[in-house]
């Protein structure tokens, strides 16, 4: 599948890539982990700390797919409102779910700084604003749902953020301790500490097919074989061609950085920005001074058809913050990428086991909070592994009912 193209910021900002070999020999191991991205390092970092014998694959070069792409962005909020989340899987679930989104913020923070490598971690608060007065009743509603349940929000009608932001929006929810960082200086740093923790990472290795047996599994390359106890596929998107998931939905994505600045006037504390549309617009500032923002989602995975949008999506883009920000002069898009992206019907992500696959778990971190989903996927499906249980598995698993399909309220 192809992943992305064009140019992320990201790229350029990380010139020393540690670098893995690919794999010249039969191996076995306890557990492979299929995926060297942002979901994949994280399971392996799991695994790792648990004393398991971990082996990580991936076709592409190590961090090389959508982790390059993902604007690192990281909320407690999601695609899903907590008051839809409570209506469709009732309070202790729903609220359940909103916890355990702050609960891996605050785990990638702590991770973050066990590296060697600066990840750009930082922690910033988030402005959700009303897009059109339609919209204003359901955000006043999911405003006071947080409050009820212990989220740290503020609600802000038109004059408020009149007051404050360079732009006027019917109203808003400004949440506190959401974060930024640099996917992929996180991805690579954690690679190598997984390393140097004594897991096998090979690159430029695609597992083809895979047999399973009584007490293993042994996948197989072009070359080689791997023989695994378990496996855990964090393939992101590609996973799809494993097997299509119902409940999947694959999209493509646009985003944009524009050239380093000198200040952002009418930006009070460079918090992130999104938007109650869908599709929404969402925007954050980067460690080296740019605006990167990004949406315009369109229901095509088509990779030719999403890259013959990228330049048109890149200059709406640009007249989007243009409008927003008219005290920041002569904005451009310097970096303009597009990528692959997928999330779920019921907006919560897909982790765990699945029918036909004995002796494997998935973690697929779909959504419009992949970083966070990605971190709660880890920990569950080691507690699978390891444990046999984790408390929090049903509420992910395969085959749990959908019914509901409305993303906001």
């Amino acid at each position: 599948m192809d992943l992305h193209s064009g140019k992320s910021n990201w790229i350029d900002s990380l010139l020393a890539l540690p670098s893995f070999p690919s794999l010249e020999h039969d191996v076995s191991c306890d557990v492979l982990v299929v995926g060297a991205g942002e979901c994949g390092a994280l399971c392996a970092y799991e695994l790792v700390n648990r004393g398991l014998d971990v082996i990580v694959v991936d076709k592409r070069k190590a961090a090389s797919g959508t982790s390059s792409a993902s604007t690192g962005m990281l909320q407690v909020s999601n695609d899903k409102s907590l008051y839809s989340c409570i209506n469709s899987l009732g309070q202790e679930r729903g609220v359940r779910f909103y916890s355990l989104c702050r609960q891996a913020l605050d785990h990638l923070e702590l991770l973050s700084s066990t590296l060697d490598a600066d990840c750009q971690f930082k922690r910033r608060d988030s402005l959700y604003f009303a897009s059109c007065e339609e919209d204003v009743p359901s955000l006043r509603t999911e405003y006071e749902t947080l409050s009820k349940y212990g989220f740290d929000v503020d609600y802000l009608n038109e004059s408020d953020i009149g007051s404050r932001y360079s732009f006027r929006k019917p109203a808003a929810i400004y949440y506190r301790n959401d974060a930024e960082m640099n996917p992929y200086r996180f991805v690579n740093a954690l690679l190598r500490h997984v390393s140097r923790q004594g897991a096998r990472i090979f690159e430029h290795t695609e597992v083809k097919r895979h047999t399973a047996l009584k007490d293993g599994i042994v996948f197989h390359t072009p070359n080689h074989r791997i023989r695994a106890r378990y496996a855990v596929v964090a393939a992101g998107y590609e996973t799809q061609e494993w097997r299509r998931n119902s409940n999947a939905v694959m999209e493509s994505t646009f985003a944009i950085a524009t050239q380093r600045l000198d200040g952002f006037p009418g930006w009070p504390g460079r918090c992130l920005i999104w938007e109650t549309a869908r599709p929404y617009l969402y925007m954050r500032t980067s460690a080296d001074n740019r605006i990167v923002a990004g949406g315009l989602d369109e229901r095509t995975d088509n990779p030719a058809e999403r890259e013959r949008m990228l330049r048109h999506k890149s200059v709406l883009l640009v007249e989007r913050l243009r409008q927003l920000f008219p005290g920041i002069s002569e904005l451009r898009a310097e970096y303009a990428w597009t990528a692959a992206f997928a999330r779920t019907h019921d907006n919560l992500p897909l982790i765990g086991p699945q029918e036909a696959f004995p002796r494997c778990y998935f973690a697929l971190g779909y959504g419009g909070n992949g970083s966070v989903y990605s971190t709660i996927a880890s920990q569950i499906v080691a507690g699978l592994l390891v444990d046999g249980h984790h408390p929090d598995a049903e509420l992910f698993r395969f085959d749990r009912p959908s019914k509901d399909t409305e993303i906001f309220v």
